[in-house]
């Protein structure tokens, strides 16, 4: 990871939502989550306004040298400090922004939020989020067996953990 770059995360405001949309519903991030269809506009807005009312969601843009490169999804799921996570980085996005968004989200979730865990999930064709996940750190915790139907199949999902402890001691 490059030490060169100014990368920081701030939450998501509505001035982001047109960008933000253009990120979800591009092929490449699109195909890899659970709700595939074009979201409109108005559906995007709709949801917005539900979850940044949500004083468990953080909404969170990830920048490097004052750039929207990513997104960030992070849900306190449990009051003892356990969140579920979910990413995509913008298509066009330079090589490695992946590794410095979750370092930045890391940093911001386990010392600023004061989080125990963060626990994510990977359709079992993502290969490259599977492979993501395990080079961060995150142990495999489970597979939810046909968990996910695409409208013509159903797919595995595998669920991973990472703890404050085993950030700490990877980063």
């Amino acid at each position: 990871m490059t030490t060169s770059h100014f990368d920081q995360v701030r939450l998501m405001d509505e001035g982001d939502l047109k960008l933000v949309l253009s990120w979800r519903n591009h092929t490449d991030v699109r195909r890899y989550m659970y709700t595939s269809h074009q979201i409109t506009l108005k559906e995007h807005s709709q949801w917005f306004e539900r979850a940044s009312r949500d004083p468990n969601r953080h909404l969170v843009i990830f920048e490097g040298d004052a750039t929207p490169l990513g997104f960030i999804n992070l849900h306190v799921a449990a009051p003892s400090g356990v969140a579920d996570w979910g990413f995509y980085a913008a298509p066009d996005a330079p090589k490695g922004t992946g590794q410095r968004l979750a370092a930045t989200l890391f940093d911001y979730a386990f010392r600023e939020l004061g989080l125990h865990k963060l626990c994510g999930q990977a359709i079992a064709y993502n290969t490259r989020s599977i492979a993501f996940h395990q080079r961060l750190g995150f142990q495999t915790e489970g597979t939810l067996r046909d968990q996910y139907f695409d409208g013509s199949c159903y797919h595995d999902v595998l669920c991973f953990g990472l703890l404050a402890s085993e950030w700490k001691t990877n980063k």
